[in-house]
C-alpha cells in the first residue's frame, strides 16, 4: 500500500517541507554598482542572457567619477527563487561591487523619462495636446502635423500616456529605461 502523501505535506513529519518561496512571478528593480570599466556590462548581460532571463528595462551610467563606479539600474521579473539566483549571480562577478534589490529592500522612487511623437490635425491635435496637459507631459518640438512630447513618470504612467496617444497618431516612441533610488536615508 502505497501512501499517497502531497509533496510538501506535513501531515507524517515534524518538519515543514513546504518552500518558503512563492511561484508567483514578481517584478523586481536591482541596482548593480560594478566599476566603470570595458565589459562589465557585457558579463553583467551575459548572464542574463545565458540563463533564459529578461531585462524589461536597463539604464546604465557612470554615478563616481573619481571612483570609476557606474550604477546599473535592471528590472526584470521572475519567482522569488529566480530573483535570489540572480542577485547571487551578479554579486559573483569580480567586478560588481555591490547588488541592491529595490522592490525587496523597501520603499524606492522609480521614474522613466519618454519622448512620443504624434502625428495628428485637427481635433486630434488638439485631443494630444489636453492629454499632454492632464500628464503633465510637455510638447518640445512642433510642426504643422506633429508633436514630440517628454513625459517623465513611473512606467506605468509613461504606459498609460502612451496608449492614450495611439488613437490620436503616436508614431514614435523612444524610452530610457527605468532609473531608481532607494527611499529614505539608505543607499542602494
Amino acid at each position: 500500500m502505497a501512501l499517497n502523501i502531497a509533496t510538501g505535506s506535513t501531515s507524517h513529519s515534524a518538519y515543514d517541507l513546504r518552500s518558503t518561496y512563492g511561484d508567483a512571478v514578481e517584478r523586481h528593480t536591482l541596482a548593480v554598482i560594478v566599476d566603470n570599466e570595458p565589459g562589465v556590462l557585457a558579463r553583467v548581460i551575459g548572464l542574463f542572457s545565458g540563463r533564459g532571463y529578461n531585462i524589461e528595462s536597463l539604464t546604465v551610467a557612470e554615478t563616481d567619477h573619481a571612483g570609476h563606479l557606474s550604477r546599473i539600474t535592471i528590472v526584470t521579473a521572475g519567482t522569488p527563487q529566480i530573483i535570489d539566483q540572480i542577485e547571487a549571480q551578479l554579486g559573483r562577478i569580480v567586478a560588481v561591487r555591490a547588488v541592491h534589490d529595490l522592490t525587496a529592500e523597501g520603499p524606492a522612487v522609480e521614474r522613466e523619462l519618454a519622448l512620443l511623437k504624434v502625428v495628428a490635425t485637427g481635433d486630434h491635435r488638439v485631443e494630444a495636446l489636453r492629454l499632454a496637459d492632464i500628464f503633465r507631459a510637455k510638447a518640445v518640438d512642433s510642426t504643422l502635423e506633429s508633436f514630440v512630447f517628454e513625459i517623465t513618470g513611473t512606467p506605468e504612467k509613461v504606459d498609460a500616456f502612451a496608449d492614450l496617444m495611439r488613437p490620436l497618431g503616436l508614431q514614435e516612441i523612444a524610452r530610457t529605461g527605468v532609473a531608481a533610488l532607494s527611499r529614505g536615508p539608505r543607499s542602494a
